[in-house]
């Protein structure tokens, strides 16, 4: 079991090794392709960001194509990953439960002082719904992204009406990306959420904040290692 308690540094395991290569891979690799993906569009040398420092290149549209593409393959092969090794585990702790609408709304009030946030499992209900939201969004990502590719690469002659709806899809569905992204980042500004953050480089958060926030998930690890217990 990856999830472990250390009481005597107030630690507890919140990502093994393997979900947090696979978080960063997901997340750098997606960032790229974002910044790429503007790169592709005349914009580099119209708003001189040709002149930052490191960032010459983003005015040639090839180098970007083919950083674009390298951005792609990781972002892909991470996100296959994730689906079959969480699947092998059946693991559904991220996936929406009966009730997450409400007690979301219920935790969403109380980051702004509006009432007392009920006690919560490893994962946030809001967390949940952003989960599956992520995932529609990158799966029509990669999708639409692999029509393109093929097309550009083995069938130029491909039928226009498919080329312009995995256009449409893959432009839209990065515009939705971004968005997502950026609530991503403002969520992780709200005080209360400060405590996960270490989480994300390390692995482990603290157990006191734990306790606090995720007594349920807690509760539940406790019992485990107890009923492990010779």
């Amino acid at each position: 079991m990856s999830e472990k308690i250390f009481p005597e540094k107030n630690l507890v395991t919140r990502h093994n090794a393997t979900e947090l290569i696979e978080h960063w891979a997901i997340a750098i690799s997606g960032l790229l392709l974002l910044i790429t993906g503007i790169f592709e569009l005349p914009v580099a040398k119209r708003y001189y960001i040709i002149t930052v420092p490191g960032l010459g290149w983003s005015a040639d549209f090839i180098t970007s194509l083919y950083i674009h593409y390298a951005a792609a393959l990781v972002f892909t092969a991470a996100g296959i990953f994730h689906l079959i090794y969480h699947g092998l585990q059946s693991e559904k702790g991220l996936l929406p439960q009966k009730g997450d609408m409400k007690a979301s709304v219920t935790v969403i009030k109380s980051l702004f002082g509006f009432g007392q946030e009920p006690p919560m499992h490893k994962y946030l209900p809001e967390q949940r719904w952003a989960y599956v939201g992520m995932a529609l969004i990158i799966a029509m990502l990669i999708v639409s992204g692999l029509i393109k590719t093929y097309k550009n690469i083995y069938a130029p002659d491909m039928s226009l009406a498919v080329v312009l709806t995995a256009t449409w899809i893959h432009n839209i569905c990065f515009v939705l990306f971004f968005l997502a992204f950026l609530a991503h980042m403002a969520a992780i500004l709200l005080r209360p959420n400060w405590p996960m953050v270490r989480g994300i480089f390390t692995g482990k958060v603290r157990l006191n904040y734990a306790r606090h926030r995720h007594a349920l998930w807690i509760t539940d690890l406790e019992k485990n290692e107890q009923s492990v217990d010779p």
